[in-house]
């Protein structure tokens, strides 16, 4: 029996199971275990293991020792005997992080090949050549994996060393011809050697998964994703199986419903005579999984039911790895599965459908980013006949991601990097693409390469970044060195435009125009009205035109909010008025400020089929449009515009061309006009009163945005004058830091600053401890009296986190963007109610 230190477990070893501890990789493979599936045995180390490791990097003694002793229970368990014979067990050693980073991390497989373990697998399969391709490639993917080897041999060169050797050659000279081929690469180039002890083999595997958290790739794919740093990666140590053994043997990767489409049933790839690296390399093309059906009934037969059950059981459509040794099906991994934007709306609703799932569980399989990649635009359908027509259709492969997009070749990915920078819209065209290039695929608005199926590596990266991705597309033949692309007898070069299209996998030369996304999807509508029953919240979103507001309506936004300043700088009025103010006196603008006002909120109010619309008034002071105002000549000429009620004259001009548009209104429709940076209760009754002095603006309620600590610790006081109250997060949070608030809608400096550590908080997707207390005593009074109507104004992109905080809180009135409402409404039915 194994003395354990807690920081590995075996597969077979019952009690429950913890995903941060054994990663999910090696959670699927302990709870599959545990479920009476083929599981090729193995054992976990924990991502403890890992942490330890970064932080004095090295293993202790008492680790190791504990690695090789359940290396002893293996050994036992399976009547192998590793680095011997007569029948050698070889190990795969895997990375598993607790969140899935497909093809980041490093990964072994075949080791445990020393001289006595590789003649007793050509004694025991009775095949030499079998033997010398597992040696081959165990030999390469160690040089490269853990010793860093760039020189590792080409496939072609094992053919030319066993060209004359036979299946039932003898083993050992075949040995040593490969060994010390593959050595001698080694040496040349690192002055080093892969080890020939079995166990020395397994201890630098282990070391090279832990290391490999924080190469650039990985450090880059979470970073991308939002995945914290401090996770660390299980490694995950199992018996191998060999899918390269025989023709009724294989690999392949299974998803239980179409990952592009969300249609159901088995949809995956496999690869016959081949491990699982030939399959999700895409160096070659495999059959559909389906092809099983014929080749080895037996095995897709139950293939499809372990798939069915598996499902099931977790509730989300699963990513399953596979490998069949002569004609027995063995499991050896399973995930949720990435998918597009469109299949995970049909798989989401499919599975509510048929009961696998609850609401709260359809919900919870979707998520904000994939609500926003549906509402992109696509080909309009006029000019992508037309370009049909014209023979412009280059190829076709398989469509991987979907999306439609329109750029520019380039078939390097530093350079892809750097065109991005530049500008550019791009398309990263590979002859198969690899984790070395997640940079520019990160970079990438379209992917595109002449090898690998829907599971290769660029097909599973492309969908999780919501990227267009088209693979498989063999008639293209794609040098980078050279900067070309030979397809239809053409040739094109680095900066020629191209159109992809993810769904149907076509390469169309020249550009097709984009429009905006076709009809509503009946599925995403009924899963946002269920998040929306869920929520119990309303939703405005911000709207500056007719359009945006019909937009908006249809998005599913129960309230409007819009900016008088907004409007007017979108209908091309504010200019003149800011002109006439800077040149003149109030009194001059206030006129032509009334009457545009009540021109354009006519257009909006007429559209605006809701029960409220929020108007704000003109922000002079507005730090995110200073330079439109022209603040600085402005507050020269009239320095009392600077405070939010310096001008009553202004004030009442805006007021006046509120009234004048609800003229023509629905009736039933509730108006509330609103001064930001409103700070004090006095500045609201001072509103009050002045709207109470206008003819016929009694109609209109009144109220404030709170940008700042003091207004927001007022807000008992501020309420009781109010009919409306807005607390604007975004420039709250950037008072409170001592940062521009515009500086909260883009990447750059904060990004800078988070990774130099200059601040410990995000301010654009969390919510800073001091903000924290100044919110919490908003919070109080709104429980202390739900009559109160107190709302979050949110700006850019919205994250579930952020929103679920407010709601928490008892926060039930939100303003964002237009498109922000579906993945708000998204983010507010996915709350856990467990808690109310």
């Amino acid at each position: 029996m194994t003395v354990t230190t807690g920081l590995t477990r075996a597969f077979s070893e019952p009690g429950e199971i913890d995903r941060n501890v054994l990663g999910g990789k090696g959670y699927g493979l302990v709870e599959m275990t545990q479920e009476g599936l083929n599981v090729p045995g193995g054992y976990v180390i924990s991502t403890s293991a890992c942490h330890d490791y970064l932080e004095h990097g090295s293993m202790t003694e008492d680790l190791i020792e504990e690695i090789h002793g359940r290396l002893n229970e293996l050994e036992q368990a399976t009547g192998k005997t590793f680095g011997g014979g007569p029948f050698p067990l070889l190990l795969s050693v895997r990375s598993g992080a607790p969140v899935s980073m497909p093809g980041m991390m490093d990964t072994v497989l075949n080791l445990g090949l020393g001289r006595d373990a590789a003649i007793a697998l050509a004694d025991v399969t009775g095949d030499t050549r079998f033997m010398a391709d597992v040696l081959f490639r165990f030999h390469g993917m160690y040089a490269e994996t853990v010793m860093g080897a760039l020189e590792t041999p080409d496939r072609e060169d094992l053919a030319a060393l066993i060209d004359d050797v036979e299946t039932d050659s003898q083993p050992g000279p075949v040995y040593d011809r490969v060994w010390e081929h593959c050595q001698t690469l080694v040496r040349d180039e690192l002055d080093d050697e892969v080890p020939s002890d079995p166990r020395a083999q397994l201890i630098g595997a282990v070391e090279a998964v832990f290391r490999s958290w924080n190469t650039r790739r990985a450090v880059k794919y979470r970073e991308v994703h939002k995945i914290p740093n401090d996770l660390g990666t299980a490694v995950v140590v199992q018996s191998m199986v060999f899918g390269n053994l025989d023709e009724d043997s294989g690999s392949g990767v299974v998803f239980t419903r179409n990952p592009v489409t969300g249609e159901p049933g088995l949809f995956g790839e496999f690869l016959a005579a081949s491990q699982g690296e030939d399959v999700v390399a895409g160096i070659r093309t495999p059959d559909p999984v389906t092809a099983l059906r014929d080749r080895l009934p037996h095995v897709y037969t139950e293939l499809e039911s372990t798939c069915v059950e598996l499902e099931r059981r977790r509730g989300d459509v699963l990513d399953i790895e596979f490998t069949v040794e002569r004609g027995i099906l063995y499991m050896l991994q399973v995930r949720s599965a990435k998918r597009t934007a469109q299949a995970a709306i049909r798989i989401a609703a499919d599975l509510l459908a048929e009961q696998v799932v609850s609401t709260s569980g359809a919900l919870a399989t979707l998520t904000l980013e994939q609500i926003r990649q549906v509402q992109r635009p696509g080909f309009d359908p006029d000019a992508y006949a037309r370009a049909h027509e014209d023979g412009r259709l280059l190829a076709t492969g398989v469509g991987a991601s979907p999306g439609h997009v329109v750029g520019e070749l380039y078939f390097d990915s530093d350079a892809a990097q750097q065109a991005v920078k530049e500008g550019k819209t791009v398309i990263l065209a590979r002859p198969v693409t690899s984790p070395t290039d997640l940079h520019g695929m990160i970079a990438a608005d379209g992917i595109l390469t002449a090898t690998g199926g829907s599971t290769s590596h660029a097909a599973v990266v492309a969908r999780a970044l919501g990227t267009t991705c088209v693979v498989g597309c063999a008639a293209v033949d794609i040098d980078p060195a050279a900067g070309t692309m030979h397809v239809a007898g053409r040739t094109l070069t680095t900066g020629d435009i191209v159109s992809l299209d993810g769904s149907s996998g076509e390469v169309i030369a020249g550009e097709i125009e984009l429009s905006e996304p076709a009809a509503e999807d009946d599925r995403l509508s009924g899963l946002l009205e269920l998040a929306r029953e869920r929520a119990g919240a309303q939703v405005f979103a911000r709207a500056t035109t007719p359009d945006q507001v019909r937009q908006a309506l249809a998005r599913g936004a129960t309230g409007l909010v819009a900016g008088i300043d907004d409007v007017l700088a979108t209908t091309g009025h504010l200019d003149g008025i800011i002109t006439t103010l800077r040149e003149g006196e109030i009194s001059d603008a206030s006129a032509a400020l009334e009457a545009a006002v009540a021109t354009e909120f006519s257009k909006l109010f007429a559209d605006a089929s809701v029960s409220e619309f929020g108007v704000r008034a003109i922000d002079f002071h507005a730090d995110e449009s200073s330079e439109l105002l022209r603040t600085a000549e402005l507050f020269i000429a009239h320095p009392e515009l600077a405070l939010p009620l310096g001008s009553e004259e202004i004030l009442s001009a805006q007021l006046r061309g509120i009234t004048a548009a609800l003229q023509n209104a629905d009736a039933e429709l509730r108006v509330h006009f609103t001064v930001r940076k409103i700070a004090d209760s006095g500045e609201v009754a001072a509103l009050v009163a002045l709207r109470d002095h206008l003819p016929g603006a009694e109609q209109v309620e009144i109220g404030g945005y709170l940008t700042s600590p003091r207004g927001v610790a007022s807000i008992d006081a501020i309420t009781e004058h109010s009919d409306v109250v807005w607390i604007e997060l975004r420039v709250l949070q950037a008072a409170v830091a001592g940062i521009s608030a515009r500086h909260l809608l883009t990447s750059e400096p904060l990004d800078s600053y988070l990774r130099r550590g200059l601040i410990t908080v995000d301010p654009r997707v969390e919510i800073d401890d001091q903000v924290g207390h100044l919110v919490d005593t908003v919070a109080a009074v709104i429980a202390r009296d739900r009559n109160r109507r107190v709302g979050i104004r949110l700006s850019g992109p919205v994250t579930a986190e952020l929103v679920q905080a407010l709601q928490q809180r008892g926060f039930t009135r939100f303003g964002v963007d237009a498109d922000e409402v579906r993945p708000s409404i998204l983010a507010l039915g996915q709350r856990d109610r467990q808690s109310e």
